[in-house]
């Protein structure tokens, strides 16, 4: 590849007092000289292309939120992290359940009788509507015939006794949550349901993270042209840029990302710049904003209570709410209860009161409703997650954003392998510079 002085093929570019042959430099600084425009500007398209294969990068790390293709999953793309959401929330719910969040401890922090006399306005008025639609519908002739105070107290003493239900119910689930609700199990249905939702949550808890490795295509890119402009110089080969381009593109890929978690305490290098892994360095601000995010989009009052009342152990608290509102009825009909039975039938008494109980629970989210302000402030989940990240430890820390970057990172770097790689400069200016540098400097054959 060097071009070599005098006949003898073995000598080391060096002429015949020993100095070395500078004929092979000066046709390269000839060639810089006529094309000084096209090897200035390989660093600068150089960072300008690391530049946007990140930003594509990462946009192929959300999206698209589904997969656009012909056969799922190769022919195709769909955004990692839509494409990975179950396996992603999971794992960073295995943090949250088991150091941040317990069940038992935020339900402890809801004062029954707060939401006992918050809900029992909705819920009087459901009752009343309850009682008038079951009664017209299984014993219309007694309905009807009944007086109106007859009715007035029967309705007011199932009101009356609705909040006394309420506090019994929520000390029963208290005693025992796990059986009717699976936090888990809420937090992973809903982050997979809405994808757009998980996709936010990496985003912003990551956004310094993902600034830093976007704008690091800059700096390395330019670094990355500096030298391919040397190769370029030295072989004008059709291969080295390419692959050169490539190997270097990925091994800062793989550096952008190891330097967002590595390392984990504050390192000095070369006696010249301290660094510490950037999400690590973060972690208060991380708190900050994850707690936020997580009390104000995913484990809301509505959701928490959609998950109990609707969740996959839901069909556990509607068991112990029918239980409650059938004694009820027994307790509170009173001396209407005979001539109700009576009028029906001992069967069709028994699914009225199932009819009730189930048109209560139906209505119960609509009641629990009027409980999200006391419920929101009582929780004070977003609080509570910014002191229990604190006491994270920093493996269980970087937990929390890692699984974006772990699945399917080599697909990642690979892909921006990909886009890197840089096609091959045009000719140079001199038409009729047909050889590089190098070959130009070789003497002729004697």
């Amino acid at each position: 590849m060097f071009g070599l002085a005098g006949d003898n093929p073995a000598r080391q570019a060096k002429t015949g007092d020993g100095m070395l042959d500078t004929h092979w430099l000066h046709g390269i600084l000839a060639d810089v000289q006529a094309n000084w425009f096209l090897y200035a500007s390989m660093p600068l398209v150089a960072a300008a292309i690391g530049y946007g294969t990140k930003i594509a990068a990462i946009y192929m790390m959300f999206r698209p939120l589904r997969f656009i293709g012909l056969k799922p999953p190769y022919l195709g793309w769909q955004g990692i992290v839509p494409r990975n959401a179950e396996r992603m929330a999971s794992i960073a719910c295995d943090t949250l359940t088991a150091r941040l969040l317990k069940p038992e401890e935020l339900f402890e922090r809801l004062d029954p009788l707060r939401v006992a006399m918050a809900i029992d306005q909705p819920l009087r008025v459901a009752v009343e509507d309850i009682v008038q639609e079951v009664f017209e519908h299984y014993s219309p002739g007694l309905w009807s015939a009944a007086p109106a105070s007859m009715k007035r107290a029967m309705i007011r003493r199932v009101q009356d006794k609705a909040p006394e239900m309420i506090e019994e119910i929520m000390a029963k689930v208290g005693s025992d949550l796990n059986a009717v609700f699976d936090l888990k199990d809420m937090v992973v249905s809903n982050l997979v349901k809405d994808k757009e939702l998980l996709n936010q949550m990496f985003q912003e808890v990551g956004r310094g993270e993902f600034r830093f490795i976007r704008n690091s295509g800059i700096y390395f890119g330019f670094v990355i042209g500096c030298v391919q402009a040397v190769a370029w110089a030295l072989t004008h080969s059709m291969w080295i840029m390419p692959v050169f381009g490539g190997l270097t593109g990925w091994i800062s890929d793989w550096l952008a990302l190891k330097m967002v978690f590595r390392p984990k305490e504050p390192t000095r290098y070369l006696g010249l710049f301290t660094w510490q892994g950037l999400f690590i360095k973060r972690r208060h601000e991380v708190a900050s904003e994850y707690g936020r995010l997580m009390a104000q989009r995913v484990l809301t009052p509505s959701a928490i209570m959609d998950a109990i009342l609707r969740g996959p152990l839901s069909d556990r608290l509607y068991t112990m709410i029918q239980k409650e509102v059938r004694a009820a009825i027994d307790e509170q009909a009173g001396f209407a209860r005979p001539l109700v039975v009576l009028s029906v039938g001992s069967e069709k008494y028994m699914e009225m009161k199932r009819v009730v109980a189930a048109k209560i629970v139906e209505r119960l989210p609509e009641a629990m409703g009027h409980v999200e302000d006391y419920a929101f402030e009582a929780l004070d989940i977003e609080n509570t997650l910014k002191t229990k990240m604190a006491q994270l430890t920093v493996d269980e820390y970087e937990g929390l954003l890692r699984p974006a970057f772990q699945q399917d990172e080599w697909l990642l770097i690979a892909t921006r392998l990909f886009l890197r790689t840089t096609p091959r400069p045009p000719r140079r200016e001199n038409p009729d510079d047909r050889h590089t540098p190098l070959q130009r400097s070789r003497p002729a054959p004697t």
